[in-house]
């Protein structure tokens, strides 16, 4: 195969391999929701030892209810919508993302980006790191999550790769009009490609839980760029609506920009996308999501498909 030319078969391969490994491991998604029966017994158990059983008032119990209520709560990734998920993966749990992503591009070679891959692990219910890799072949930018990225468009095609690493902090929880929030900071260093100098993005999300289970996230992040010497600021804003539709089945419709500032051109890139997601089970997602340029600094069209898996 060429250098830079991408095929979507192996990718789909991968994806369907993830697929039956995460079906043969979690079996009858019945067993997760068991957790709390589980756990009641194993209390009760240790009464009936030696064993100096944990009381309800002491904080091994609010542990147990803890892992109980992440367990049951589905699955977020960040890589479902530009605006990143206001939570974290949760102590002691990792979740691993994927996508691939086809760019249209007005006046330079397409885009594609893959694999687009995230390694969550949490450290605390508050705290998780963030390793991550991709590969990208084409003339314009990003609109995956994992960037911010996106209207610099490149007069030739480039091939390039970059790891990241970071973190993610929740902040606040709901509480009537105070939303869910969280901060993520992750830097960017070039593997290979034209480029050899390390960036940095920063970002800062909230929303609220509405009714009918409907939720509604909103973001702005800061990133620093360069692009063939030219060293710039970069600020995305966000927002995101997200409604259930059936059982396990969700959608979205959302705005984002990507506002340049210092560069030799200022651009302005602004976006109009929808998407979809399907629960394979409370620890696997699925999702697809599409957008469309909403000005010339844009590109013309992109579309995502991926993968996120809690462990």
């Amino acid at each position: 195969m060429a250098p830079g030319k991408i095929t979507i078969v192996p990718l789909m391969v991968s994806i369907l391999g993830l697929l039956i490994l995460v079906s043969a491991q979690t079996g009858d998604t019945a067993e997760i929701f068991r957790i709390d029966s589980e756990s009641e017994n194993l209390v009760n158990s240790s009464e009936s030892t030696n064993v100096a059983p944990f009381t309800k008032s002491e904080t091994s119990d609010n542990w147990i209810r803890t892992e109980h209520s992440i367990a049951e709560e589905p699955i977020e990734t960040d890589r479902d919508s530009f605006t990143f998920a206001t939570s974290t993966v949760g102590r002691g749990r990792a979740m691993v993302e994927t996508a691939y992503t086809f760019i249209e591009n007005r006046n330079v070679p397409n885009t594609n980006s893959y694999p687009e891959s995230i390694t969550r692990i949490g450290i605390t219910d508050r705290f998780e790191l963030r390793l991550g890799w991709n590969y990208e072949a084409g003339g314009g930018g990003s609109v995956s999550n994992a960037d911010a990225g996106g209207d610099e468009e490149a007069p030739r095609k480039k091939y390039e790769s970059q790891v990241s690493y970071g973190f993610k902090l929740a902040l606040t929880k709901q509480n009537t009009w105070v939303p869910e929030s969280a901060f993520i900071f992750q830097g960017f260093t070039p593997t290979s490609g034209p480029e050899n100098a390390s960036h940095v993005l920063a970002g800062y999300a909230f929303g609220w839980k509405l009714p009918n289970d409907w939720k509604l996230d909103s973001s702005i992040r800061y990133g620093t760029e360069v692009q063939e010497g030219d060293h710039f600021n970069e600020w995305a804003p966000s927002l995101v609506l997200k409604v259930p539709i059936v059982k396990r089945w969700h959608v979205h419709g959302e705005y984002f920009g990507i506002f340049t500032d210092g560069k030799a051109i200022n651009t302005n890139a602004q976006y109009f996308s929808s998407g979809v997601s399907y629960l394979l089970t409370p620890n696997c997602e699925f999702g697809v999501r599409q957008g469309w340029g909403l000005n010339h600094d844009a590109a013309n069209f992109f579309n995502n498909v991926g993968l996120g898996v809690r462990f």
